[in-house]
C-alpha cells in the first residue's frame, strides 16, 4: 500500500525548505494556497474479499465523480469532467457474466441510490472502433454527495483500531472530485481525491506499512522545455525516511492543459419543452498558433433531457447556432419515451463548436445547443426540475507529429471524451465561471455561499395533489362519450328502420294495380 499526498500551488509560488518541520510521526507547515490531491495505491490482495472478488472479472473499471460545486484547479490537475458520478467499464475476457451482474448492485450499496439496473440495461456503449484506448461502456448519474460513500467505505475499509483513517475518510467531505481507478495490467487500485485551490495548512502523517511521499510543489518552466511538456518543482518528502525535504524538478508530457479562458451556461427564456442552452465563451482565439485546434463542448445529459442527432445534421442550422458538427452521441436515444420509462442512463453528446474568426484581440462569443425535455412523473405541487450539470469545454489541438504521451504522475485518462480523439491530441481545458460566481465572488465569500455549476430547468409536471380529480373527470368523459356514440347509433338506426317501413307501402299498392 502507496501513498502520495500532494500540494500543487501556482507559477511563481513556492516554499522555502525551512518552513517544513519533518518528525518521526510526520510533517507539518504553513497554510498556502494550493490544490491538495491525494492517491492511495492498493494491491488487489489487500482489498476486502467483495471488492476483490468484484474486480477479478473486471478489466477496467474507472468510478469518477464530480462535486456540483464549482472549483478552481491548477496545473497539471486541469482535466475536467461534468459534475456528477462516472463510470467507465470494460469486462473481463471471459464469458461470466457475474461481475457484470453483480455491478449494479455493488454500485447502489457503494453510492447510494444509483439508478443502475443492470449495465446491459442502464450501461451506453462506448466508440472504441477508432481508437483503442477506450472502455466497453458508460454511466452517469448526477450525484450531490459522497456521503453515503464515505459510510460504506469506513465498514470496509478502516479497521477499529485505526482512528485516523476514519478521519481521513471524514476530511473527503470537502474534496472536488473523487477517483476510483483499476486495471487489470497493473493489478491495482488507485483512489484518488482533490480538494480545490484554498488556502490549507500542510499536514501528514505517518502510518506503519504504508509508504507515503509528500510533495509541496508548483509550476515551473525550465530552459529546455518541450512544447508538449510541462514543469513542476518544489520539495518531497518519504515520511518515515527522510529526515528533511529534498529539492526536486521535473519535466513530463501532459494532454491536458490550461487555455487560460473561461465559460459559463444559462438556458435562454423562455425554456419550454424544448430549452435552448448557451454557452458564454471568454476569448474565441485558439490557445495555440502552431498546430490545428477546434473547440468542443462535452454533455452528459441526465435522462430528463436529451439531444436529437436529426436536428444537429442540418448544416444550416448549426451554423445559426455557432456549431460545426455533432462528433458523437451515445445510442439509443429514444425521441419518444418518458423519462419514467426509461431503463438507460442518458446520454453523452461532443459538439465541436464554431467560434467567429480571431483577431488580434480574444473576443467573447457564445454558442446555442437546442435541447428537449421528455415527460416526467407526476410530483406535489405540478412542477419538477431538472438540472443539467455544466459539460466539460476545451479545445482540441493536434500534437506534432511522432509526440507521445506516456502516462505521467498526475495523468487522468478514461474520461469519456478523450477516447473520441486521437492519442496526439492535446486537450486545453477552458474553466468553467458560472455567472453567479462572477457577479457575487465577492460577496459568496464572506457569507460562505456556494456556486453551482449546473442548470436547473422547472418542468410542468401533473400535480398529485389534483391527481385524483383526473381519474373522475376522465370516468365522467368516458361515460358522457359512450352515452353520445351510443345515442347517435340508436338514433341511426332508428331513422333507417322507419324508412325501409314507409318505402314498402308504394311498392305493395303498385303491385295490386
Amino acid at each position: 500500500m502507496r501513498e502520495r499526498i500532494t500540494f500543487i500551488q501556482k507559477l511563481g509560488d513556492s516554499l522555502e525548505p525551512s518552513a517544513l518541520k519533518v518528525t518521526g510521526s510526520g510533517i507539518s507547515g504553513p497554510e498556502v494556497r494550493a490544490v491538495r490531491e491525494d492517491r492511495l495505491t492498493l494491491a488487489l490482495d489487500e482489498l476486502p474479499t467483495e471488492l476483490h472478488t468484484l474486480l477479478k472479472g473486471v478489466h477496467e473499471l474507472h468510478i469518477r465523480w464530480v462535486s456540483p460545486i464549482a472549483f478552481e484547479t491548477v496545473s497539471p490537475l486541469l482535466a475536467r469532467l461534468p459534475p456528477g458520478l462516472h463510470l467507465f467499464y470494460t469486462p473481463g475476457r471471459t464469458s461470466d457474466t457475474t461481475t457484470s451482474d453483480n455491478l449494479c448492485p455493488a454500485l447502489v450499496k457503494t453510492f447510494g441510490n444509483i439508478a443502475c439496473l443492470t449495465p446491459a440495461e442502464s450501461f451506453t456503449a462506448l466508440q472504441n472502433d477508432r481508437f483503442s484506448h477506450s472502455t466497453t461502456f458508460q454511466y452517469f448519474q448526477p450525484l450531490e454527495s459522497l456521503s453515503h460513500f464515505f459510510s460504506y467505505a469506513k465498514g470496509q475499509l478502516c479497521p477499529a483500531s485505526d482512528s485516523s483513517c476514519a478521519t481521513r475518510l471524514d476530511s473527503l467531505t470537502q474534496a472536488s472530485s473523487l477517483d476510483v481507478s483499476y486495471d487489470t495490467i497493473s493489478h491495482t487500485l488507485k483512489i484518488t481525491a482533490l480538494w480545490p485551490y484554498q488556502r490549507q495548512a500542510i499536514q501528514a502523517t505517518a502510518r506503519s506499512q504504508i509508504r507515503t511521499e509528500v510533495g509541496v510543489l508548483s509550476s515551473e518552466i525550465p530552459p529546455s522545455i518541450e512544447p508538449h511538456e510541462l514543469g513542476i518543482s518544489g520539495l518531497l518528502t518519504v515520511l518515515g525516511q527522510d529526515s528533511k525535504p529534498s529539492a526536486t524538478m521535473f519535466t513530463f508530457p501532459s494532454r491536458h492543459r490550461d487555455a487560460q479562458s473561461g465559460f459559463s451556461t444559462k438556458f435562454l427564456e423562455p425554456t419550454g419543452l424544448h430549452p435552448t442552452l448557451q454557452i458564454q465563451l471568454d476569448s474565441n482565439r485558439p490557445p495555440s498558433d502552431d498546430s490545428y485546434c477546434s473547440a468542443h463542448a462535452y454533455f452528459t445529459l441526465p435522462r430528463g433531457v436529451f439531444a436529437d442527432k436529426y436536428q444537429l445534421a442540418d448544416d444550416l442550422f448549426l451554423a445559426s447556432k455557432n456549431l460545426t458538427a455533432l462528433r458523437y452521441i451515445s445510442q439509443p436515444v429514444d425521441l419518444e419515451a418518458p423519462e419514467y420509462v426509461m431503463k438507460q442512463w442518458g446520454s453523452a453528446v461532443l459538439l465541436e463548436l464554431s467560434p467567429p474568426p480571431s483577431s488580434e484581440k480574444a473576443q467573447p462569443w457564445t454558442a446555442e445547443i437546442p435541447l428537449h425535455l421528455r415527460y416526467l412523473s407526476p410530483a406535489q405541487g405540478g412542477y419538477a426540475n431538472i438540472e443539467v450539470p455544466y459539460p466539460a469545454v476545451f479545445w482540441a489541438c493536434a500534437a506534432e507529429e511522432g509526440t507521445l504521451f506516456p502516462n505521467n504522475p498526475f495523468e487522468r485518462v478514461n474520461l469519456g471524451y478523450d477516447g473520441l480523439f486521437g492519442p496526439r491530441t492535446v486537450f486545453w481545458h477552458v474553466d468553467p465561471h458560472p455567472q453567479q460566481q462572477q457577479q457575487q465572488q465577492q460577496q459568496q465569500e464572506q457569507k460562505g455561499s456556494v456556486v453551482r455549476a449546473t442548470n436547473t430547468i422547472r418542468v410542468p409536471v401533473l400535480d398529485l395533489d389534483k391527481a385524483q380529480w383526473v381519474n373522475v373527470v376522465t370516468a365522467i368523459t368516458v361515460l358522457l362519450g359512450f352515452g353520445w356514440v351510443a345515442w347517435k347509433l340508436f338514433s341511426v338506426y332508428s331513422r333507417s328502420g322507419h324508412q325501409r317501413v314507409v318505402s314498402s307501402e308504394p311498392n305493395k299498392d303498385k303491385k295490386w294495380q
